[in-house]
């Protein structure tokens, strides 16, 4: 039982905790739970998606919104897209992260996805260059700044959202689809880009994605968006929001059952947005190194055309997206820190060989290289969903990795084509963003030191969640005996009349 104390009140009564009783816990409700899993992992596709044309097309973007000014600059003018996008990121995240534990994920997420879908499509409905000079450049950049505040909110919104939706024995598994979408919403991106460009130039010939075929990937957003916004209509809110505490308690300041803004999360939670911020920095720089980063670095250092370099790409994301769920599944069996300890011992022995491999320049070395690199980006992908979430307490959890996870993955992997173009250039070594994403695995190495172990465990702030009425009476019944179960960060307290 556990008690904790207003001390800055003296009229508040005590918060009084209580033993666990079979009707605290949560039995999944499983046509909810697909309802969320669907509603979330679709919108995390669109955010993927997006990216991933505009990245595959941005040579083209380049050409059509930069007309005029050098092709150099031009080019750097349209990847300044990408820049505005992940600076508004964390803006995003701050902003809708709390308003998400003040008003609830679900709305925030109908929010997220709406802006994400009508930012992505009016891009393809955007004047040229062409028509009315660099002017055209300003709208493109106030959309790729409203993709970029959706999406701070988006990706912390949904693992927030299915992490409270899933059985806690399960809760590895049932998130890492949201990755796995992630993953495959790229490799989409980069499809449909391909196809539109075949299929255009055949019928209009070599010109036609500059003469209005680029415009085509977006305005897919169209029915994509309308598609994923309808789901989120009809998801529900998450149970563990709706029974967050009970209302007719007095919650004390400092207590993890009290809502925080900004600040509060951040001087509460430190420990958690530092573990957080590291956990994603490796996470992020190597992904990001792996979807964005290596086509180019395939292109300018091995000798690989740009039409092979995407080529090889697909397939490995379809791997890892593959891959996702069963070392997710592994994760719920033996624990969240042995897998994290796979995925940072294969960063720091596997990353050196696959640079070393690629530069061979053959197929067959390309994707073994790739292949190399996809292994720990696969065991760091499967745990971002079920891992972050866990670091935070229901009241705060959604603004806790709304700051953490965007804050992060903007400065670490946004910046890791980047950085590691940089570093390569001031070294010369080829090597360079293998010792980027390998001095960031050492922070992780670092901060899963001070990370708890999550796994089979009920988030902080929340009751069990269980599959069946059985597991919820032997839940109840060895609850004294159970090391995984700790009644003390669960929102059960005596009533007020019984607590003094």
């Amino acid at each position: 039982m556990a008690q904790q104390e207003n001390t800055e009140s003296p009229s508040a009564p005590p918060l009084v905790g209580r033993d666990l009783e079979v009707g605290d816990v949560v039995i999944v409700d499983r046509k909810k739970m697909k309802q969320a899993q669907i509603g979330a992992g679709v919108g995390n596709f669109m955010e993927w998606y997006d990216f991933g044309i505009y990245g595959y097309l941005a040579v083209t973007i380049t050409t059509v919104f930069t007309h005029g000014m050098d092709e150099s600059i031009g080019l750097l003018v349209t990847l300044a897209g990408f820049a505005v996008s992940f600076i508004m990121r964390p803006l995003g995240g701050m902003v809708l992260g709390p308003l998400g534990d003040k008003i609830g994920r679900q709305k925030i997420l109908y929010l997220t996805i709406t802006l994400m879908a009508c930012s992505t499509a009016l891009i393809g409905l955007l004047p040229t260059s062409h028509t009315i000079g660099l002017g055209a450049l300003i709208p493109l950049y106030l959309l790729k700044m409203i993709q970029g505040f959706s999406t701070g909110g988006e990706f912390s919104g949904v693992a927030t959202y299915v992490s409270e939706f899933s059985a806690d024995k399960k809760r590895g598994i049932a998130t890492s689809w949201l990755n796995s979408q992630s993953m495959l919403g790229f490799a989409a991106g980069a499809g449909v880009v391909a196809i539109t460009s075949t299929v255009t130039t055949r019928i209009w010939g070599e010109d036609a994605m500059l003469d209005g075929g680029w415009r085509i990937p977006f305005l897919v957003a169209i029915p994509l968006g309308a598609v994923v916004i309808w789901f989120r209509t009809r998801t529900p809110e998450t149970p563990a929001f709706e029974d967050e505490y009970n209302k007719s308690v007095t919650i004390p300041p400092g207590s993890i059952f009290r809502r925080y803004g900004l600040l509060g999360i951040i001087k509460n939670f430190w420990p958690a947005v530092l573990i957080g911020c590291a956990l994603t920095a490796a996470d992020s720089s190597l992904s990001y190194i792996l979807t964005s980063y290596m086509p180019t670095y395939l292109e300018t250092e091995v000798g690989v055309t740009s039409v092979g370099a995407a080529v090889a790409t697909v397939p490995i994301l379809v791997l890892v997206a593959a891959g996702i769920p069963f070392v997710a599944r592994f994760s719920d069996i033996v624990g969240r820190k042995p897998v994290y300890l796979i995925a940072i011992a294969s960063t720091l022995i596997l990353l050196i060989p696959a640079f070393a491999i690629v530069h061979r320049g053959t197929e067959w070395s390309v994707y073994v290289a790739m292949f190399l690199i996809a292994i720990p980006v696969t065991g760091y992908l499967s745990l971002t969903a079920s891992v972050l979430p866990a670091l935070f307490p229901t009241a705060s959890r959604y603004g806790g990795m709304g700051l953490t996870h965007n804050v992060a993955l903007s400065a670490f992997g946004g910046t890791a084509p980047f950085f590691s173009q940089g570093l390569m250039q001031l070294t010369g070594s080829p090597y360079s963003p293998a010792f980027y994403a390998m001095f960031f695995a050492l922070l992780a190495l670092v901060a899963l030191f001070f990370m708890k172990e999550s796994a089979r465990r009920p988030l902080v702030g929340s009751v069990p969640v269980v599959e069946t009425a059985d597991e919820a009476e032997a839940l109840v019944r060895d609850q004294n005996r159970d090391e995984n179960l700790d009644t003390s960060t669960m929102p059960i307290f005596l009533p007020v009349n019984r607590a003094h």
